[in-house]
């Protein structure tokens, strides 16, 4: 039997892992406690996504555990681990500015959950290709000191620095650099990653998101703003900017699109890599761009105000440059660009809406 066991199986990255794997793996093993909504409240609650993927999809088995149990965890580990060959780790605490307020459980889930799943991994599942999504805050605030300019809606770039034409590579340091608290339990987990890879020998890739969005994503105010935003044009709730002038910049990339990241990996991984992974120049938008995106799909005039104070740690502009990956896996490539993203969000949650409303 052929396993591919998906922590965070319920939310964006997870469900997706979990749909995207179950046409070509026997069994899907899920590992999710939707702790998201104890982070983010109803809002960010995964328990829907849970339902739907248990209705549609026979070869897929959800566990209510806690990566940082264990014993629990091993209990999986030892009653599945020969047949497991790919583990996509995506549970998290996502959020920069939840952290701060509860440092020792962002550490716990992000840094010692994850220790957790590589070492089950290596006594239960030596063989198995271990993914994990880590985030683009492991580079702290250094994006913000590249020599940007300031456009009508965002900031860019300075066109006379080429090097970062595509967008951050993987080069950029990770020290000597605020990465919020968040930041730093990732670039722990990160690094242990990669350790377990070069030291041991496993099969082991990091990619290190920008914004992943998708249809299927429970946005909430501190965390998926692309979907948190939509879900604002859609309701008419209140939506806050947080800084620069509302023209930072995101990258998005469709969880689709990052999954299949994964599958290009599976089928010929190797040992401690690591990735930028995001919309790079095909999709990314600024938060002004992404409201009159959102406002043009949903025709709805977008209820918002502007804070001056910025997110700590945020970023100004951040574009990831994902040719490494690219030049490792050519036939990679986007399917969705921004637009169709949103296009997509914005129809699912309607579509969502009505069936809570229906109930």
């Amino acid at each position: 039997m052929n396993i591919a066991l998906v922590t965070g199986s319920s939310g964006l990255i997870g469900g997706e892992s979990v749909e995207f794997f179950s046409s070509k793996f026997d069994l899907v093993i899920g590992i999710d406690n939707n702790l998201r909504s104890y982070f983010f409240g109803q809002d960010g609650s995964t328990i829907w996504n849970k339902t739907r993927l248990e209705e549609k999809f026979s070869n897929f088995k959800s566990e209510n555990i806690d990566i940082r149990d264990y014993t629990t965890l091993e209990k999986v580990f030892a009653e599945y681990g020969k047949d497991i060959k790919l583990i996509v780790h995506a549970a998290a605490q996502p959020s920069h500015d939840w952290a701060a307020k509860e440092p020792l459980t962002d550490f716990g889930v992000n840094a010692t959950g994850t220790l957790n799943m590589l070492e089950l991994t290596r006594l239960y599942a030596p063989d198995a290709v271990f993914i994990f999504t880590s985030t683009n805050k492991v580079y702290g605030d250094t994006p913000n000191y590249l020599p940007l300019v300031e456009l009508e809606k965002r900031w860019e770039i300075a066109e006379d620095h080429a090097y970062y034409k595509h967008g951050i590579d993987e080069m950029m340091s990770v020290d000597q650099t605020k990465h919020s608290v968040f930041g730093a339990s990732k670039v722990a987990a990160d690094i242990m990653v990669q350790e377990y890879g070069r030291y041991f020998g496993m099969k082991t890739a990091i990619f290190r998101g920008g914004c992943l969005t998708g249809p299927n994503h429970s946005g909430a105010q501190l965390h998926g703003f692309l979907a948190y935003l939509m879900k604002c044009a859609i309701t008419g709730n209140h939506y806050t900017i947080f800084g620069y002038k509302g023209k930072q910049v995101r990258d998005n990339i469709h969880s689709y699109d990052l999954v299949n990241m994964f599958w290009h990996f599976y089928q010929n991984p190797r040992a401690g890599e690591v990735y930028n992974a995001g919309g790079g120049r095909h999709a990314n938008c600024s938060m002004l761009e992404a409201i009159d995106w959102c406002e043009k799909i949903s025709g709805n005039k977008m209820n918002y105000s502007y804070a001056e104070t910025n997110r700590i740690g945020d970023h100004i502009w951040y574009i990831s440059d994902v040719n490494k990956f690219k030049s490792h896996y050519p036939t990679w490539d986007w399917s969705y660009n921004l637009e169709q993203t949103l296009v997509q969000m914005h129809d699912k949650m309607n579509e969502r809406m009505i069936v809570t409303d229906c109930n």
